[in-house]
């Protein structure tokens, strides 16, 4: 009797095919547009927050605006007078002053900090002894509340029996009355901000060195490359784009720094040290002219945008 055997079966295998999701229409602001699953969910949970923001920063900049196209004071809002304050703003000796200082302080305070951070944060990249204890001494400035650091300037050159004017009457020396001669004063109220300014510009740098790749400086090294040669052909190069952006964001807080020139000289003597900031908060609450201060504001924000927008352009087509 012949038995037939069956061959097992063979196993199949089931491909699953794959399944394109279509894209929903859905509609954001009146049009209409094909949203990803899960775009709706993000657009909701964000609107709240980009609701807030938009609020905070939107507001004030739209207040401003109306303040700085019509006249009045703290009190009293007064009627519509379009640029006209612009026109007297542009006029005004007043604020040419003003704007040098801001813009050779500027200048002033990003060579010194920049220069200077650089410096020790390629001393901080190398081993020495006590590296941690240096590095939290030199970050003291920074750590220190502005009021307590200008202040604390003031009393070493504030007046003739400030301690620099001691320390020349020991050594035999005339005192130096630095805070009633204008271009002691500038230069002063330069080195303090250098010197509340540096320690962010060495910590930022020493984070881009630290980022660098060693075997970048390995190559270099063994094709006799010496270490100026390294520094710029290879530092520079690698830490450019960040050094722009810090450059950047040192203008815009040195243009906008209040507290160094106002507490040590108030922006004197006779307005030497005077920014537009400091400017516009005269117009604003000496002068009770709201209209004017607004316009300073203004004018201060737009210059910056547009520095801001060219330089970042410029990178961009390099």
């Amino acid at each position: 009797m012949n038995v037939e055997v069956s061959s097992p079966a063979e196993p199949t295998t089931t491909r699953r095919k794959s399944v394109s999701v279509p894209h929903k229409v859905r509609k954001v602001f009146g049009r209409r547009v094909f949203a990803k699953p899960g775009l709706a969910t993000a657009i909701l949970l964000l609107t709240p927050s980009l609701i807030l923001i938009g609020t905070v920063i939107a507001c004030p900049i739209v207040l401003g605006l109306q303040y700085s196209v019509s006249t009045g004071s703290l009190i009293k809002q007064g009627g519509f007078v379009g640029l006209a304050n612009y026109a007297k703003l542009l006029q005004s000796p007043t604020f040419y002053n003003s704007l040098e200082f801001s813009v050779g302080f500027a200048i002033a305070n990003i060579a010194g900090c920049y220069t200077l951070g650089l410096g020790l944060a390629l001393l901080m990249q190398k081993r020495i002894p006590g590296q941690g204890i240096f590095r939290v001494l030199l970050l003291l400035p920074w750590i220190v509340p502005s009021l307590v650091g200008v202040v604390s300037w003031r009393w070493l050159v504030g007046d003739e029996a400030a301690f620099v004017n001691r320390i020349i009457k020991w050594a035999g020396g005339n005192p130096i009355f630095f805070l009633s001669n204008s271009g002691w004063a500038i230069l002063i109220v330069i080195l303090i901000k250098i010197w509340r300014s540096f320690p962010f510009m060495m910590l930022s740098l020493l984070a881009a060195l630290q980022s660098i790749d060693r075997t970048l400086y390995e190559a270099a090294s063994i094709d006799g490359a010496t270490p100026r040669q390294m520094f710029r052909y290879i530092t520079l190069p690698q830490i450019r784009n960040i050094s722009i952006i810090l450059c950047l964001m040192m203008i815009i807080w040195s243009v906008n720094d209040f507290d160094t020139p106002w507490l040590l000289a108030q922006g004197g003597p006779a307005n030497a040290t005077q920014n537009l900031v400091i400017l516009a908060y005269r117009y604003t609450f000496e002068r009770n002219d709201v209209g004017m201060g607004a316009a300073t504001s203004f004018i201060t924000l737009f210059g910056l945008m547009a520095l801001v927008s060219v330089v970042l352009r410029l990178q961009r087509k390099r």
